[in-house]
């Protein structure tokens, strides 16, 4: 039987973030995608956010023009974010709630009952030839409303099962993360997961058989302070790999 392969997306925000602090050269976002790059990641996932908090405009088109492997834009649903991926085209966009004075971003995108304001920026990029993900929370209802504006990848929101403080809480999360990936699977979306996942919390979500790719960022630019980002990827790709 042949072992499944889930894949590692490895975003590179808070590369950004340190450099910003500064508003300096360094560390070099697009440095950091090149050596995710030659560390075995699948993908490369970067946020331009409204308020250019980290990735700027420039890190984007260097990441595009430099890396061989898929790149994925997180970006909100502006008419201002459509313009620059359709114009830049990504392989990947991912939807994703955003506003102004959170830390990260809190919860998944709310799509049901917003179906008519979502599909036009979906077919935009859709149109551009962009595979479009919409980042949302484990419920079915949000699911079926991302399948109805035309999504072809869903990303499940981890936030809740990795701030969950006991074993029940993190069990119930973890169910609902099965249970919405089974059901995303089941009508042809194709499933990813991240938000929260670190070495110590990712293996479960890792065994949930339907989801094929997890995104994580935060914790792996942590451990590179101490290890190296090289060695921080490849430790993750162990421990997902080996689920």
């Amino acid at each position: 039987m042949l072992k499944r392969y889930i894949r590692l997306g490895v975003n590179i925000d808070h590369t950004a973030t340190v450099r910003q602090a500064r508003r300096t050269f360094e560390p070099d976002p697009v440095y950091s995608a090149l050596i995710a790059q030659q560390s075995g990641a699948d993908s490369i996932v970067a946020h331009l956010r409204e308020d250019r908090r980290h990735i700027q405009d420039r890190d984007l088109e260097l990441i595009l023009k430099t890396i061989n492997i898929n790149v994925n834009m997180e970006m909100a649903a502006t008419d201002e974010m459509v313009e620059i991926a359709t114009r830049l085209k990504p392989y990947q966009s991912t939807i994703v709630p955003e506003r102004r004075e959170e830390i990260t971003t809190e919860g998944g995108l709310r799509v049901y009952g917003e179906e008519s304001r979502l599909k036009d920026a979906v077919k935009a990029l859709k149109d551009a030839g962009i595979v479009v993900s919409l980042f949302i929370d484990p419920e079915l209802k949000e699911i079926d409303s991302a399948k109805e504006v035309g999504a072809e990848v869903i990303e499940l929101h981890t936030g809740e099962y990795a701030n969950a403080t006991s074993k029940e809480k993190k069990a119930i999360e973890l169910n609902r993360l099965r249970n919405a990936a089974e059901y995303a699977s089941s009508i042809g979306l194709e499933v990813s997961a991240g938000h929260g996942l670190t070495y110590y919390n990712v293996r479960p979500v890792a065994e949930i058989e339907k989801i094929l790719e997890l995104n994580i960022g935060h914790t792996i630019i942590a451990r590179s302070i101490f290890t190296g980002l090289e060695r921080a990827i490849k430790d993750m790709i162990t421990i997902i790999r080996g689920a």
